[in-house]
């Protein structure tokens, strides 16, 4: 029997909806069967948002200094901020930007640690961490960072579909550039091998989209299709990965092609988000693909505007909590499914050795 994985939850931004939807994702005590929370901030911050959702009555909670005094069936808050913190519902301050990048380095430290399993991160204001020294756009390229992988990738999923991006956070007119053929492949790669170990995909089916209106037109709006996008199919082909396209997005999502495949890899980050969130913005999950540990969000922003006037909707923070649970006991299994087929090899390869030769013939 497996045990309870222990779920790391960061804060993000204090000033944000994030504890919010961190109550209200846990307030059912039914969700604590699954698996240990530990929440990285504030007790403080997290009273004082706990008290502005009057309709959550109580709730058991455990406030630690270390992950490893975490306890089941409650919501373990884990101190990592100053006792002086105080909240400013809506407000982009540098200390709430401060305590997000205190929280997460602390959470980060502890997964590397194994005091606890899988990361939830709460939003974060990007802008506000910049100014404080972040020096990322965001959590995807810190953590590509933090665990030294060569190329990681956002792949958002939801029960409709799953779409991954070839560029991230960068501007609209550094997108083109940016797009390689070597790029392409190592997102295909990833997707691949995350759609089999995460999600329990035996062969996925992937489709590719183009970067121009109408793929290009022939050539006529673009030729990034030919030069650049249909190569890197071909060799993903040849790896043995069911990559399929290029598609152009307005049909491919208007007709609801998506629905024939496993996954999606977009070419930039709106032409990917901008109608997964449309499909699926209520139960949406950003998970890294390619980190040695798992890693989701849920797929919304800081929402300052609804901090703390009881608002927030916490069906995609819940989402990205089972999410990770999710992917954390499907590669446990994906790892004793391979040791078992290492030892079945192992198998049949001593009784090739062992098993007599033919008889010689006087």
């Amino acid at each position: 029997m497996k045990r309870k994985p222990i779920v790391g939850i960061t804060q993000g931004d204090s000033n944000g909806i994030g504890y919010e939807v961190i109550i209200k994702a846990l307030s059912d005590p039914r969700v604590l069967e699954f698996f240990i929370p530990v929440v990285y901030g504030s007790s403080k911050l997290f009273g004082f948002y706990r008290k502005g959702i009057p309709e959550i009555e109580q709730l058991e909670t455990n406030v630690i200094n270390s992950a490893a005094d975490a306890k089941p069936k409650c919501i373990n808050i884990l101190n990592c901020l100053p006792e002086n913190v105080f909240a400013e519902p809506g407000q982009a301050t540098p200390e709430s930007a401060k305590s997000a990048i205190t929280a997460l380095a602390k959470a980060v430290a502890d997964i590397k640690d194994g005091q606890i399993d899988v990361l939830v991160t709460g939003p974060i204001n990007k802008k506000a961490m910049s100014g404080q020294g972040f020096g990322f756009p965001g959590h995807t390229e810190y953590l590509q960072q933090q665990f030294g992988v060569k190329d990681v990738t956002m792949l958002m999923t939801s029960h409709r579909l799953k779409l991954g991006v070839v560029t991230g956070h960068i501007p609209l007119k550094d997108v083109p550039a940016a797009i390689t053929k070597e790029k392409i492949v190592s997102k295909l790669r990833l997707m691949d091998q995350s759609l089999k170990e995460d999600f329990c995909i035996d062969q996925p089916r992937i489709a590719v989209l183009s970067l121009n209106p109408h793929s290009g037109d022939g050539g006529l709006l673009g030729t990034e299709e030919q030069d650049i996008i249909v190569p890197a199919i071909a060799e993903a082909t040849e790896e043995g990965i069911l990559a399929f396209g290029p598609y152009s997005p307005d049909g491919y999502f208007g007709l609801g092609h998506y629905e024939r495949f496993d996954a999606t890899l977009a070419m930039y980050h709106d032409q990917g988000l901008a109608p997964f969130k449309a499909l699926s913005f209520e139960d949406g999950v950003n998970y890294t693909a390619g980190l040695p540990v798992v890693r989701t969000s849920p797929d919304h922003g800081t929402a300052f505007e609804l901090a703390g006037r009881d608002m927030a909707d916490p069906q995609s923070m819940r989402s990205a909590i089972f999410t990770a649970v999710d992917i954390y006991n499907a590669r446990l299994d994906y790892a004793d499914l391979q040791e078992g087929k290492m030892e079945e090899r192992h198998l049949e390869g001593t009784e090739r050795r062992e098993r007599p030769g033919r008889p010689q013939i006087a």
